[in-house]
C-alpha cells in the first residue's frame, strides 16, 4: 500500500533533516512529503538533502497547508506529522498498523511528555484539555487529545474533508468532521519530546486558544442549530421573564404598566425568543441535508484498502 508522510513546515530548518529521515526509517517505501509554507530559513534545503519530496503553498497559515496536501497528494494511508521533531515517528508503523487491522479512517497519536514539564507546557496542557472536553460536550465522544498534529488517515478521510480552516484550528475541524460523520477512529499514546534546538513553537497559547474556542461554536452552530438555538432561546426566554416578572408586579400594584420600555423590551425578547427557536428548527434540517451529503462524498470514495 502506498502511503504518504505529509510534513506542513515553517521555519523548521534545524529538525526537519532528522525528521524526514526518521519516517524514511520507520515507515520504508513511504514517500516523504514536505510542505513549506514561506519559510525564511533552510527548511527547503534541508528537507531536499534528506530526501523528501519539497512542495510549498504561499498562503499562511497551517489550514491552508493541510488543504493543499489533502488536495494534491494521492496515497492509500496519510501520515500527518509535524516538521519540528516533537513527534515520535517510531510509533508510525503502530499507528499504520492500527488503521489497517481495524479498517479505521483517522487514528489519533496522543501525546505523552517523556522529557521534563518544559515538553508540553501546563498552558497548552490545559487549553487542549479544555478545548477537547468543550467538543466532548457538544459531539459526543472525543478524543484524550484533540489538537495532536500527529494521525494517520485513509484515504476515504482525506479526500472527502472539506478543510475549511485556515490556522491552527485544523485539528479541530478534522475532529469533528469525523464525529459529526460518526467515523470509525481510535487514538493511540505515543511520545512527545522536547522542540529541536533552534526551532520555535507557532502556537499562542491565548491568541490560538481563542480562535480555537470561537471555531468550536461556529461548528457548534453549522452541526448542531437546533441545540445552539434552542440554547439561545432558552436564555432569551429567561432573561424576557426577568422583565416581565417586574412588568406584571408593577401593574398588580398600581393598576398600569409604569415601565412602558421594560413592558416592549419583555415582548422583543420573547420574539427573539421565538425567532431563534424556528431557526434551530429550519436549520437542523439544512445541517441533516448537509452531513448526509458529505456522507454520500464520502462512501463514494475508494476505501484504498
Amino acid at each position: 500500500m502506498e502511503i504518504a508522510v505529509l510534513l506542513p513546515c515553517y521555519n523548521e530548518g534545524p529538525a526537519i533533516y532528522e525528521v524526514v529521515r526518521s519516517f524514511q526509517k520507520a515507515l520504508p517505501g513511504s514517500v516523504v512529503y514536505v510542505y513549506d509554507n514561506n519559510s525564511r530559513d533552510n527548511t527547503v534545503e534541508e528537507a531536499r538533502r534528506a530526501g523528501a519530496v519539497v512542495r510549498s503553498e504561499p498562503r499562511q497559515g497551517k489550514g491552508h497547508v493541510i488543504r493543499r496536501m489533502f488536495a494534491d497528494i494521492n496515497a492509500d494511508i496519510y501520515v500527518m506529522a509535524d516538521g519540528d521533531g516533537t513527534y515520535d515517528a517510531e510509533a508510525a508503523p503502530e499507528l499504520v498498523k492500527k488503521l489497517k487491522d481495524e479498517n479505521l479512517d483517522m487514528v489519533v497519536g496522543a501525546r505523552r511528555s517523556v522529557e521534563g514539564e518544559d515538553t508540553y507546557r501546563r498552558g497548552h496542557k490545559f487549553g487542549n484539555w479544555m478545548l477537547t472536553s468543550t467538543v466532548r460536550a457538544i459531539f459526543g465522544h472525543g478524543f484524550a487529545d484533540m489538537l495532536s498534529g500527529y494521525r494517520v488517515f485513509s484515504r476515504r478521510f482525506v479526500k472527502s474533508f472539506p478543510a475549511l480552516s485556515t490556522g491552527f484550528q485544523i485539528e479541530t475541524e478534522i475532529t469533528v468532521h469525523a464525529l459529526s460523520l460518526t467515523l470509525p477512529c481510535a487514538e493511540v499514546e505515543t511520545r512527545y519530546f522536547e522542540r529541536a534546538e533552534g526551532t520555535a513553537s507557532k502556537l499562542s497559547t491565548y491568541k490560538d486558544g481563542i480562535r480555537i474556542l470561537s471555531f468550536i461554536m461556529l461548528l457548534f452552530k453549522e452541526i448542531r442549530p437546533f441545540i445552539f438555538f434552542t440554547a439561545v432561546a432558552a436564555a432569551l426566554f429567561a432573561v424576557a421573564m426577568v422583565f416581565g416578572v417586574m412588568v406584571i408586579a408593577e401593574f398588580q400594584q398600581s393598576g398600569e404598566v409604569a415601565g412602558i420600555a421594560r413592558a416592549v423590551l419583555t415582548a422583543l425578547l420573547m420574539l427573539c425568543s421565538l425567532v431563534s427557536f424556528v431557526c434551530g428548527i429550519v436549520l437542523d434540517s439544512v445541517s441533516r441535508g448537509r452531513i448526509e451529503q458529505k456522507r454520500l462524498h464520502y462512501i463514494s470514495v475508494a476505501s484504498g484498502r
